[in-house]
């Protein structure tokens, strides 16, 4: 299966992108283990299943992280399950 590419969501106006403000306020190795739930998402897309993420509900998914007891969610949806993915927080 071919790599799927991955797009963070930007804000129109303000031109941020709530990902990455929100990754950055986390501890450097809550950050590390969120991260590292890209490459998957990256090698085989939708096919990701638990632990590593979920279905939520009208194709939004989540990718999961924890540390130290608490649990980190990054919603992701796709437009196209094949090849597109755009993750928020």
């Amino acid at each position: 299966m071919a790599k799927t590419e991955l797009y963070l969501f930007r804000e129109q106006k303000s031109k941020t992108i709530p990902f990455l403000q929100w990754i950055e306020d986390l501890p450097p190795k809550v950050q590390t283990k969120c991260a590292l739930r890209l490459d998957p998402l990256a090698e085989i897309g939708h096919e990701l299943r638990r632990p590593e993420a979920d279905f939520l509900r009208n194709g939004i998914y989540e990718l999961r992280a924890s540390y130290q007891g608490v649990n980190y969610r990054m919603l992701i949806f796709s437009q196209d399950r094949l090849s597109l993915w755009s993750l928020m927080v």
